[in-house]
């Protein structure tokens, strides 16, 4: 029992790491449906952010500040400079998919190119695992669940109390009654992406903190655990997100306490495939979804 409790709570570390990554891409689905297979370079161009400004400042606040800002601006300008063309143009989806698996390996190549392929250590304070109630955590551990309750809480009170959110969620429901209304659909989605990038670098730094270091093709070895998280809640859900990030990071690690780690990715394939045969909308569909079905 004891190891089952302890692998919950190492789960719960895996799940905030998820949270911050898989809400990010349902901001960016919500508003734009481009399924977006950049995510996680987005993820690792904030974390290396945060691992140069760490050759100057050991300081983790300000590491983590900057690779937030890096995520935030990589995002905002692979939109704006990138994806908005293609949009305004009319490019279907599929097209779309395929223009930011392009972006993926090219930030990927960038990053290659920079920092090269080796493994750099990302410093975070070390400490010795304490106990909190049935869990066994690192202070490390604890900040990173801190952060990402922060983040979610941010999530939440932007979109149900703020101008900004009531915009996001309209647009998110539909782009042109939106605009009709008088919403800046555009100016929203741009802002949504910006913000999900600065949720992407803060995943992308806190993934690197809980590894212990980097390498460029991080990121897009663990976005397929994102996307099954983001299916299995809902794709373009935020709240959807945060229970998918939930369940697939729980199940991982305590999948990992019975058979070898090395299989743990195969636990969250195993959950989007269920997910795609018996509730292929997720457990928490999109209005819009439902009513396209009726």
């Amino acid at each position: 029992m004891t190891d089952f409790l302890h692998a919950v709570g190492f789960g719960l570390v895996t799940a905030s790491i998820l949270a911050l990554a898989t809400v990010a891409i349902s901001l960016q689905f919500s508003v734009t449906s481009i399924p977006n297979l950049a995510q996680g370079e987005f993820m690792m161009m904030g974390a290396y952010g945060g691992l140069v400004v760490q050759s100057v400042i050991q300081n983790v606040i300000v590491e983590a500040l900057a690779a937030v800002v890096v995520g935030a601006a990589v995002s905002w300008a692979v939109y704006r400079f990138l994806l908005q063309p293609f949009v305004r143009a009319g490019t279907r989806n599929t097209t779309l998919l395929v223009v930011t698996l392009g972006v993926s390996l090219i930030l990927q190549n960038v990053l290659l190119a920079v920092f090269g392929g080796s493994y750099l250590q990302l410093k975070v304070p070390a400490s010795a695992p304490i106990t909190v109630g049935p869990f066994l955590w690192t202070i490390a551990d604890v900040i990173i669940i801190v952060a990402a309750l922060v983040s979610l809480s941010v999530v939440h009170i932007v979109l149900r109390y703020t101008k900004f959110g009531k915009s996001q969620r309209a647009v998110a429901d539909n782009p042109e009654l939106a605009r009709v209304t008088g919403i800046n659909s555009g100016q929203v989605i741009r802002l949504t992406w910006l913000w999900a990038g600065a949720m992407s670098g803060l995943g992308g730094f806190v993934l690197g903190a809980q590894i212990g270091g980097l390498e460029p093709s991080l990121g897009f070895q663990f976005l397929l655990v994102v996307f099954a998280a983001a299916v299995v809640g809902g794709i373009g859900q935020p709240y959807g997100a945060m229970l998918g990030a939930l369940l697939i990071g729980i199940a991982m690690e305590v999948s990992a306490a019975y058979i070898p780690a090395d299989y743990k990715q195969g636990v969250a394939f195993a959950a989007l495939i269920l997910t795609l045969l018996f509730r292929p909308n997720g457990l928490v569909p999109s209005r819009s979804r439902i009513v396209a079905e009726a």
